[in-house]
């Protein structure tokens, strides 16, 4: 595989200055509402995934908005979680959705979402629908589903095509799409329509189970709730903050397989001792910031 010699290596120095660390004059508002329309009666599971690395991740509230079942198992996991509508920061979309098997109702709740102008995660079912995105948005795709956003009638684009050069592949979206490109894969490629190209290498082989994604996604919501305000003045954070997510998922992921198996739920367990870990002072004590 030959990719362009300009993606950053975005590792530990470089996200360290992207996590937000809470100050003693800080409330649950404050901190960042991340908004969470995921789920299905087909795939509950992966709401309560999304929510549990959200959480995890440091934000002040999730608000869970989604199918009863899912509701009802990301309350008996997290009772913490608020499941009425309200003030949201930031939005996390489309995980464990089929758009094939969406009701108009779903596709109603996520076209207004998607149209409220604010920072968006758009995972998996939602991906269709990106067109009615008017804020700062991510798509989380695999080769599969970048594929299907970038084939056009007699111009196919295949998953095998996107394998051969992701990097520029992901690019290529970004520009085409005018949206932020996370596209998954044993290397992470982030791409934004302004031309920042970074990348995450890293990750353990075991994380190809099922389940891993949503975890990204619901790190991803968290970082951009708990930053809407910075992505609203720097046309670069949104590009930084999915290269961190990037980064503390696989990180998150080193930490709970130590060379073994492990689930997604382990993943988003070993979240907050990897921020930790992300934050502890350099040698020497200090803390080195940088950004794009």
């Amino acid at each position: 595989m030959s990719e362009p010699r300009d993606w950053l290596e975005w590792d530990e120095r470089h996200a360290r200055a992207w996590i937000d660390v809470p100050q003693p004059v800080d409330d649950k508002y404050s901190r960042g509402v991340l908004g969470v329309r995921t789920g299905s009666r087909q795939y509950p599971g992966a709401a309560v995934l999304g929510v549990e690395a959200a959480a995890r991740t440091g934000v002040g509230m999730v608000r869970y908005l989604g199918p009863r079942r899912a509701s009802n198992l990301v309350l008996q996991r997290r009772p913490e979680v608020v499941t009425v509508p309200g003030r949201v920061e930031a939005w996390l979309l489309g995980s464990g959705m089929d758009a094939a098997a969406r009701d108009d109702g779903t596709a109603t709740a996520l076209v207004e979402a998607l149209a409220a102008g604010l920072p968006t995660v758009c995972d998996a079912g939602v991906l269709d629908l990106i067109a009615h995105a008017t804020g700062p948005t991510v798509v989380t795709p695999h080769f599969r589903e970048l594929a299907g956003l970038l084939s056009r009638p007699g111009k196919p684009v295949t998953a095998a095509q996107i394998a051969v050069s992701p990097g520029e592949w992901a690019g290529r979206a970004a520009t085409e799409l005018g949206v932020t490109v996370l596209l998954k894969g044993a290397t992470t490629f982030v791409a934004s329509p302004g031309g920042v190209r970074l990348r995450v290498t890293g990750a353990p082989a075991w994380l190809a189970t099922a389940g891993s994604g949503d975890v990204l996604a619901g790190i991803l919501g968290a970082l951009l709730a708990t930053h809407s305000a910075t992505i609203d003045t720097d046309a670069d954070a949104l590009v930084a903050l999915a290269a961190t997510a990037a980064l503390v998922h696989a990180l998150a992921a080193g930490r709970a397989s130590n060379g073994g198996p492990i689930t997604a739920l382990d993943v988003a367990g070993a979240v907050p001792a990897t921020i930790a870990a992300l934050l502890a002072p350099a040698p020497g004590g200090r803390r080195a910031a940088t950004t794009v």
